[in-house]
């Protein structure tokens, strides 16, 4: 009788243990998020799942180009992916349909048309980052004041991966 008490011990010991590391994985290394809506198109589709590294931004500050989820500044509960546009100390504009990066035409071959409206040359304040998303026509991104410049302390991660549907499976840059 001691062995099977023995061996329910270790059962337990051993669930215990994968709970704890999956807790400790999901809140401190990556998460997986759902896709929703047309904002990221073509680079990403509604229902889509991605691996998200939610500790890289801990080590270092998030780049232009990333793809990154973060908390949507009016509720918090939810949340949003997009593109960094500029970083801090960047100056960003929109006109006649382009985007300027640092006075710069940004190339993006990820988008499928041009941006409608202009945004006012602005620079990025220190801790925030300029967010858009791929398909710039159907995006809630920086360029609203619901979303704005996104603070660093709402970032919850880049996304690193597109895991499912599998036959869409693909690293992102």
């Amino acid at each position: 009788m001691s062995s099977l008490g023995e061996e329910a011990k270790d059962w337990i010991v051993s669930i215990a243990t994968a709970v704890v590391l999956a807790l400790i994985i999901r809140t401190f290394i990556v998460e997986l998020y759902l896709v929703d809506g047309p904002s990221m198109r073509p680079t990403l589709q509604s229902a889509e799942r991605l691996v998200v590294n939610k500790f890289i931004y801990r080590f270092r500050e998030p780049e232009r180009g990333e793809i990154l989820v973060f908390q949507y500044p009016r509720d918090p509960r939810r949340d949003f992916i997009k593109r960094v546009i500029a970083v801090p100390g960047d100056t960003i504009e929109i006109r006649d349909g382009q985007v300027y990066v640092n006075s710069q035409l940004m190339n993006e071959p990820y988008i499928l048309s041009r941006t409608r409206g202009d945004y006012p040359l602005s620079e990025v304040p220190a801790g925030h980052i300029f967010v858009m998303g791929d398909n710039r026509n159907n995006s809630e991104d920086s360029r609203f004041a619901d979303v704005g410049f996104v603070p660093y302390d709402l970032i919850k991660g880049k996304a690193i991966l597109v895991f499912w549907p599998f036959n869409q499976f693909k690293t992102l840059p």
